[in-house]
């Protein structure tokens, strides 16, 4: 049975509290990633630059967030969701395996949230595998108008038979997203809710992986001092079987 395993992290913009007292957290990050030794890391609120944060702190990456925090042997994707005053930032995918193409589109409902969805179909085992990074909107009248919008687009870009996994933060713990997603057959593991939000007390679960065309097999939020340090997410893990 070949077995991809996916994880999905918020990393806060590898930024941690607020004004003077505020922390860079990308370098362990970096650590955190590679400890998760998944094949595909789906990550967002990645910064490309900022150049505010750059000066404020001497150990700024001069790379841009995606390129920095890949493991060594795995390929980069980023594509951007937000353009700020100080820089820009927005989704990332990380592979290990070959990334064959990859697009973005623009889900912004409204002028105060952008925001964006990273499509990446990348090879894993010699198979074909399509993965959405999403990263959905605060107000939930916006998040279903957000589904709706990814709906289409799976309709129009991915293929009916080929493998689908949607992973990002969904910035939603009803029972919204879990609904429009199974219409279109995506599934997630079904067991008891895991928490990743907020990190130092996990109380909801706002991040999630979907997988239409793969057996949903396991799924893990690691926990502890160490995560909660680094972002007001933790991490998910889930594993799934490929089709035979």
């Amino acid at each position: 049975m070949n077995i991809v395993r996916i994880a999905t992290y918020n990393i806060h913009k590898g930024v941690q509290g607020v004004g003077p007292k505020r922390r860079l957290e990308i370098h362990n990050l970096g650590h955190a990633i590679e400890q998760l030794d998944a094949d595909v890391v789906c990550l967002q609120e990645v910064r490309k630059v900022n150049r505010s944060e750059a000066q404020h702190f001497t150990r700024w990456p001069e790379l841009p967030q995606a390129d920095f925090l890949a493991p060594e042997g795995y390929e980069a994707v980023y594509r951007t969701n937000a353009f700020t005053k100080h820089g820009e930032h927005g989704n990332a995918l990380l592979s290990r395996w070959p990334v064959v193409t990859h697009q973005h589109e623009d889900i912004s409902d409204h002028r105060f949230e952008q925001r964006g969805l990273l499509h990446v179909e990348v090879m894993v085992h010699g198979q074909s595998v399509h993965v959405l990074v999403v990263h959905l909107g605060l107000v939930r009248g916006s998040r279903a108008r957000q589904l709706a919008q990814l709906q289409r687009f799976i309709e129009r870009e991915v293929p009916p038979t080929a493998p689908l996994l949607v992973a990002g933060d969904f910035n939603d713990w009803g029972a919204l997203v879990k609904r429009v997603l199974n219409t279109v057959n995506l599934r997630a593991f079904e067991g008891p809710r895991n928490p990743t939000f907020p990190a130092r007390l996990p109380l909801v679960q706002l991040d999630y992986v979907y997988a239409r065309g793969l057996t949903p097999l396991t799924v893990q939020v690691p926990s502890g001092r160490i995560w909660w340090r680094m972002s007001d997410h933790l991490p998910l893990i889930a594993e799934f079987a490929l089709p035979i």
